[in-house]
């Protein structure tokens, strides 16, 4: 199978990579943008869980809060870090999250697996390119 092969099935995919080359190709965004949206990818989880009633199952909603201030916290530490530290932090928060993303894609839970699906590529892409705009 091609590359264009694969992408022409996997929508999501594509649409992520798209949004992540149109977000990088001049630079990275200020860091305080991606690290809001450390805050903002947990945030829309909770979002979809709750509409989708996922949410109601104690331990699952327990699981998406633990996430959330995980993911506030490496937030709140890119904020107070500077330069090179920060980029880094930030790099790995977003790549934390692509395993995230993995874990509801897998569990076809919380989340639709599309969503998952293109929240995971956009981080882990966004991650690489943190890293080689650093």
């Amino acid at each position: 199978m091609t590359i264009r092969f694969l992408l022409a099935h996997r929508r999501p995919t594509l649409l992520a990579l798209a949004l992540t080359l149109v977000t990088f190709v001049d630079g990275a965004p200020p860091t305080g943008f991606l690290a809001a949206l450390l805050v903002v990818m947990p945030l829309c989880y909770l979002g979809f869980g709750a509409a989708r009633g996922e949410l109601r199952d104690r331990r699952t909603l327990a699981v998406q809060l633990a996430g959330l201030v995980a993911f506030c916290a490496a937030a709140a530490l890119v904020l107070s870090l500077d330069g090179r530290a920060a980029l880094y932090v930030l790099a790995a928060g977003w790549l934390a999250h692509g395993l995230w993303d993995l874990v509801h894609h897998r569990s076809g839970r919380v989340v639709p697996r599309a969503w998952s699906e293109w929240c995971g590529v956009v981080d882990v892409s966004g991650a690489l390119a943190i890293l080689l705009l650093a």
